[in-house]
């Protein structure tokens, strides 16, 4: 659950300054079981009560040393938590001139989706789409990962008529703003 890497680089969770520790020495590797050390090929040993080992799960009270530097483990008791994190809470969506929702993340785009579970509304930018092999993609919330679906689809989307599209029908005008010429003239 947690890896840790002890040696004399900068970039070590532990660092140990001294010639006889290798750059990455070893990993202590801490899980629900406890605290499990594994040598990472280093120069000069890592020992636990002065025999050396690849890997070891470590007791307390052991003496442990990375080449020359040694060290006594008080204890192997791990306690895992995992923080709960609140999700941002997301502005309301807004309505746009013809009355559609916008997304509220991303205030240019149209909700097209609505979570099925927490019924979150999203953009197509906001939603994750899994590819399925032989199948369709199936749309995710990216607040609580669930099933979305398409609440107004792109081809609805077209299918509405623009501002020139509707002045289209009701005034007729010819090429260059001119009337149309009568075909009987």
């Amino acid at each position: 659950m947690g890896l840790n890497l002890v040696g004399r680089a900068p970039d070590c969770d532990f660092v140990v300054s001294h010639p006889t520790v290798s750059t990455h020495h070893c990993e202590l590797v801490l899980s629900a079981e406890g605290v499990r050390l594994h040598d990472c090929g280093s120069t000069n040993g890592t020992f636990v009560n002065d025999q050396r080992v690849t890997e070891v799960w470590l007791e307390a009270g052991q003496a442990v040393r990375f080449g020359e530097v040694a060290y006594r483990v008080e204890s192997t008791e791990v306690t895992i938590a995992i923080p709960v994190v609140a999700p941002e809470p997301v502005p309301a969506p807004v309505l746009d001139e013809e009355g559609m929702l916008m997304c509220p993340r991303h205030p240019r785009s149209r909700v097209l989706f609505q979570c099925t579970h927490c019924q979150e509304t999203m953009c197509a930018g906001c939603v994750h789409v899994l590819r399925r092999k032989g199948g369709e993609a199936l749309y995710l919330c990216l607040v609580c990962s669930h099933k979305c679906e398409r609440i107004f689809g792109e081809d609805q989307l077209k299918k509405r008529k623009s501002l020139f599209g509707m002045l289209k029908e009701t005034v007729v005008m010819g090429f260059f703003g001119r009337p149309p010429h009568d075909k009987h003239d």
